[in-house]
């Protein structure tokens, strides 16, 4: 008999025969128990975890509202791909898409909008990835030409364009970072370009730094190599970030399908689109961007519905929690949450830059509402890890990490701002700044270590 819940003890959770025992962590128990219990003794083992609001690593939403919790639950025993059976919801997503779409300045409207949600951005990367290269293989057949040798040009990306490339057989050419630069510059971008390229990707806020690549100057590029050369490179843009930022307070930068060179975006809505774990979006310029042989059309429960994702079965919450977003804040609600991260983060920016020991990369203001800074070459009492590990002790997580290709010995630190984060809590952690780095100035590390020795972590 399964047991729900259990009033027969007389001291609580805390006394039952449960309480007294390890947890099971490999086998299945063989007997059912009180759900009370079971759920007190785990939610104490997710008191381990932290407090997500102070993680200052994740680009995730770690703030949501009752009302967005209240419609997830409505939600939780929706399957969001059977469209037959839940229309409505279908109805929403296509919504959402129809905003994006605008939002992206999109030349179709309406019923026209092209995209799909989908578990988040990574996944709707590999998606535009894949039109990119089916689009390249037709063409090159078409033409009687060599299809086996395709190749992605991009800057330093987020590992999901490093699993694409690697699942699909595409050699990844990633621009390596140079000295002081940290963005994929036109001028790199058309060095690794040839007749095999399908796409060069371009970032809508760095991983690493925060900061947008130059998009419109990179298309310019390309339309100029393309008048030499004859090469046609079209362009993806991984908004995963920025897709839900530059709309609102960088409306003037042209990145997104004013672009014709640019076919295809993709975002995260559970970063900067302000829902809940997990969704993304991918949209295609015009319908001819997207092969016809990537959608299938499924007999699903009853149904025919095109499926255009990687995924299949997954809940519907975070889609509507989307819709719930746009209609609720609408564009003026999102240009504020948006402005206020950015002005905390210009603000930290100034504080951090003021302490003296660091030498600021990106101060917060024209890419995403993020900070990243390197420790000054002379400060050899302590280094960005071990300050790191410091404020870890008040609950801060803020990641130290090693740029990537050709920059591998330059260490930086990094704090993303999102909605939740107030001027109140950036005051404070200064004020734990200040403190970490007191405590390790008066407790020197061994100075023969230098700075890039301690092995770190990368987020």
């Amino acid at each position: 008999m399964l047991h729900r819940k259990q009033d027969s003890y007389q001291g609580g959770v805390f006394s039952t025969a449960e309480s007294k025992q390890e947890l099971p962590k490999d086998k299945l128990p063989k007997t059912s128990h009180s759900s009370n219990t079971i759920y007190q003794l785990i939610k104490d083992e997710l008191i381990l975890d932290g407090n997500s609001r102070q993680n200052l690593a994740t680009f995730c939403q770690t703030w949501v509202e009752p009302e967005v919790e209240k419609l997830m639950a409505i939600a939780v025993d929706k399957n969001i791909v059977d469209k037959d059976e839940y229309p409505q919801t279908a109805e929403i997503e296509k919504r959402c898409i129809h905003i994006i779409s605008d939002l992206w300045h999109g030349e179709s409207s309406g019923e026209s909008a092209l995209g799909t949600s989908t578990t988040g951005s990574s996944e709707a990367a590999m998606l535009g990835g894949l039109a990119l290269l089916r689009k390249w293989q037709i063409k090159r057949k078409s033409q009687g030409l060599d299809f086996d040798k395709p190749n992605l040009v991009t800057g330093p990306v987020q590992v999901c364009w490093h699993k694409f490339a690697r699942y699909w057989g595409v050699e990844l050419r990633e621009v390596p970072m140079e000295q002081d630069c940290y963005q994929l510059t036109p001028e790199a971008t058309i060095k690794h370009c040839d007749e095999n390229t399908i796409a060069v990707v371009a970032t809508l806020g760095l991983t690493f730094t925060g900061q947008y690549d130059p998009i419109e100057q990179i298309a310019k590029a390309l339309d100029e190599f393309q008048l030499t050369t004859s090469i046609d490179v079209p362009m993806h843009v991984d908004a995963a970030s920025g897709g839900f930022v530059a709309p609102f307070i960088q409306s003037d930068l042209k990145w997104d399908f004013r672009l014709s060179r640019v076919r295809s975006i993709n975002a995260s809505g559970h970063k900067f689109g302000l829902t809940p774990l997990g969704v993304g979006w991918i949209l295609w310029h015009t319908e001819s961007d997207l092969p016809d042989d990537l959608v299938f059309h499924v007999n699903y429960l009853g149904g025919n519905m095109p499926d255009i994702a990687l995924n299949f079965s997954r809940p519907s919450g975070q889609v509507i929690a989307q819709y719930y977003n746009f209609l609720h804040l609408g564009f003026e609600g999102y240009q504020a949450i948006q402005s206020t991260c950015r002005d905390i983060a210009i603000y930290l920016a100034n504080e951090i830059n003021q302490l003296g020991y660091f030498d600021i990369i990106y101060n917060g203001n024209g890419g995403l509402p993020v900070i990243s800074w390197k420790l000054k070459e002379h400060i050899t009492d302590f280094n960005l890890y071990d300050l790191a590990d410091r404020l870890r002790n008040k609950g801060w997580q803020v990641p130290a990490y090693a740029l990537p290709v050709n920059q591998q010995k330059t260490v930086v630190q990094r704090i993303l701002v999102k909605r939740g984060f107030s001027k109140d809590l950036a005051c404070l952690l200064m004020r734990d700044y200040k403190q970490a780095i007191e405590h390790l100035t008066s407790h020197p590390r061994v100075k023969s270590l230098g700075q890039n020795e301690a092995s770190g972590f990368r987020h």
